[in-house]
């Protein structure tokens, strides 16, 4: 089965939407985040996540969150790239465990403000 058909059945295959929200925003690091919240947006129907929903703030946050795990993930990244001429091995090494870290931690935060409120 393809990743996308997987995906797209990712609520009954993974069960919860956070973690749906996780990978895909893991995913955003490797896949460009605007047309990954797009397809979640066609995959996912108003009916069952209303515009308000819990999932698409925290899919909004993951999708331009998670882009920072790769330098190439985020177009920011890329440019800093060409600016600065930081290497993608050198990114890997030593800032994108770091960005890896900040990601979880402020998922975590996120996840406690919404129960909070």
């Amino acid at each position: 089965m393809c990743f996308g058909g997987w995906l797209k059945r990712s609520t009954e295959t993974v069960g919860n939407i956070t973690v749906v929200g996780l990978i895909i925003g893991m995913l955003s690091a490797i896949v460009d985040n605007v047309p990954l919240v797009a397809a979640a947006q066609g995959m996912y129907s108003m009916d069952q996540f209303p515009t308000d929903h819990y999932f698409w703030s925290f899919l909004a946050y993951c999708a331009g969150t998670g882009g920072s795990a790769l330098i190439i993930g985020s177009a920011a990244g890329v440019a800093a790239m060409g600016l600065e001429k930081i290497n993608f091995m050198w990114y890997l090494r030593k800032i994108s465990i770091w960005a890896i870290i900040g990601y979880f931690s402020g998922a975590v935060v996120y996840i406690l403000m919404s129960q909070m409120f």
